[in-house]
């Protein structure tokens, strides 16, 4: 879990860029594959992410599963907390071992903490959220709601900017059957995306084959979406930043226009779309530099935007409860 606070900054050469870049794209590339893309050696590639890993700039490897492709809704839930460090810390160890956080990072700004969850229904998500904020009611003191209808993921192109389209994350909720050995799979990529076949096939004891079969099955139903890697961005002296927006209006060509210029930014992340509002997310080197970028926006689509909250994020942690889900399941 990476903590975002100022530290000394490491210095990423054009080809750190472009193996960050192309990892990004696809953290399970094969290295000879990767070595062509970055124009060195595979032995200069595999040490390079080697020392990536070891000082720390590289977090992980990360399976982008999509679980409207599962059946579930995302949920995101707003939470202004007390400033109660040890009630704080009960409520993240409750949350990563829930089993139904998709994502969920701590922040300063508008926001104390953001929690995404997968649920099967309204229902589901209502009792969650009523338990959380009955178990914590003297840590939370605001909270706000929102459903998640689609993102736009984009490749970590501030390291090249190099122009690359995003992946299509969410979208229409699908129920698509999967099996047992599909969740047990499922359970040990997400956060290890370069494990071996080999080890994948022993760690779900099942044979190589059905192994590589189950995994083109679930890239081809939409289940995984993409390979990725988490980044500690306080070491390259970046901050990660989140603009909330509240839309006077939005009409489909609006909504193209502001997609067009958005996706011409090099620090842009994400592009969400929530049932109420829409969400932004950039990396940037320092608030200077995330306020220039907002207010260009803010100019460019005057009739469109009414308001932009902020957050700084502070943590980023992704399903860091999706085994304690596959243990649950009824698959």
């Amino acid at each position: 879990m990476p903590i975002m606070i100022k530290t000394t900054k490491f210095k990423l050469d054009k080809y750190d860029g472009k193996l960050l870049f192309e990892l990004d794209k696809d953290s399970q590339i094969a290295s000879t594959t990767l070595a062509k893309r970055v124009g060195r050696s595979r032995q200069a590639v595999e040490y390079r992410i080697n020392r990536l890993v070891k000082e720390g700039i590289i977090t992980g490897f990360q399976t982008s599963i999509n679980p409207h492709k599962l059946g579930y809704k995302i949920y995101k839930t707003y939470f202004k907390l007390r400033n109660i460090p040890n009630e704080k810390q009960k409520l993240l160890e409750h949350l990563r071992k829930a089993g139904i956080v998709y994502w969920m990072g701590e922040c300063s700004g508008s926001w104390d903490l953001i929690v995404a969850l997968f649920v099967k229904d309204d229902y589901e998500f209502f009792n969650f959220k009523n338990e959380l904020t009955s178990k914590f009611t003297s840590l939370i003191v605001g909270e706000d709601e929102q459903i998640i209808l689609d993102a736009k993921q984009y490749p970590k192109r501030y390291f090249t900017e190099k122009n690359s389209e995003p992946v299509i994350f969410a979208g229409k909720i699908v129920q698509n059957e999967i099996s047992d050995l599909d969740f047990k799979i499922l359970s040990h990529i997400v956060n290890n995306s370069r494990i071996s076949i080999v080890e994948l096939s022993s760690k779900v004891k099942a044979n190589i084959k059905t192994v590589n079969s189950r995994l083109e099955i679930l890239e081809k139903k939409g289940i995984i979406l993409q390979y990725r890697i988490g980044i500690d961005l306080n070491k390259l002296g970046l901050e990660l930043y989140k603009a909330i927006i509240t839309l006077d209006r939005y009409t489909p060509e609006d909504e193209k226009k502001l997609f067009s210029y958005v996706s011409n930014i090099p620090n842009i992340n994400y592009f969400i779309r929530n049932l109420g509002q829409i969400e932004l997310e950039f990396v940037a080197e320092n608030y200077q530099e995330y306020y220039k970028i907002i207010e260009d926006l803010k100019k460019e689509f005057p009739n469109v935007i009414r308001t932009a909250d902020f957050v700084l994020m502070i943590t980023d942690e992704w399903t860091p409860g999706f085994e304690n889900l596959w243990k649950t399941s009824k698959y």
